[in-house]
């Protein structure tokens, strides 16, 4: 069944360690995808989300600059991040790991996320939507993205692991669903 991302009430965020001795973090404004999910065969779904390298914000605008220029994202040259998935491992009730392809100016690596099912609901408007958690970390350097300044004090400025927080609403596609039984439907008469 297929689902749309609802990016009003979804959120791709992501953390680094600065001088070693905190984390920024900052979130991703502008995405879009599909997922088709299987519900009585979850371990069938399949996912993907296009991500507006440009739409980064971490609050703080030479930062972000800086983050959208030639030394990390080169969001001129590479204005998407995708991830695609390539299977989902079912590990309990509510709880999966999808792996899948994520794509960072033109470099794909292979992504672990840990997700989470929290459930669904009906809107005062008839759709259903569905809600999930994903984590995963990734080590940015296996994408090029190399940039970093040593510090007096030992250390680097960019730590290199960066954690990935993401909180999905989906909303079913039930419209399409039926207009693909009509059709099928229609032609199964012909």
């Amino acid at each position: 069944m297929a689902f749309q991302i609802d990016s009003a009430h979804s959120e791709i965020e992501f953390s680094a360690r600065h001088m070693m001795i905190s984390k920024v973090r900052g979130s991703f404004e502008k995405f879009e995808g599909t997922v088709d999910l299987d519900e009585q065969h979850p371990e069938n779904t399949r996912v993907e989300v296009r991500i507006e390298t440009a739409s980064l914000d971490t609050r703080e605008d030479t930062r972000d600059a800086h983050l959208r220029s030639p030394d990390f994202f080169n969001a001129e040259q590479y204005p998407h991040l995708i991830f695609t998935s390539k299977r989902v491992e079912v590990l309990g009730k509510n709880r999966a790991r999808l792996i899948g392809d994520l794509t960072i100016r033109n470099v794909t690596r292979e992504v672990p996320l840990d997700v989470e099912f929290n459930g669904l609901a009906k809107s005062p408007w008839g759709t259903t939507s569905y809600g999930f958690s994903a984590r995963g970390k990734i080590n940015r350097t296996e994408w090029g993205l190399t940039w970093n300044k040593a510090l007096e004090t030992g250390g680097v400025l960019v730590g290199d692991d960066i954690q990935i927080d993401i909180q999905l609403e989906l909303v079913k596609q039930e419209e399409e669903a039926e207009k693909l039984a009509q059709k099928e439907a229609e032609s199964m008469e012909n």
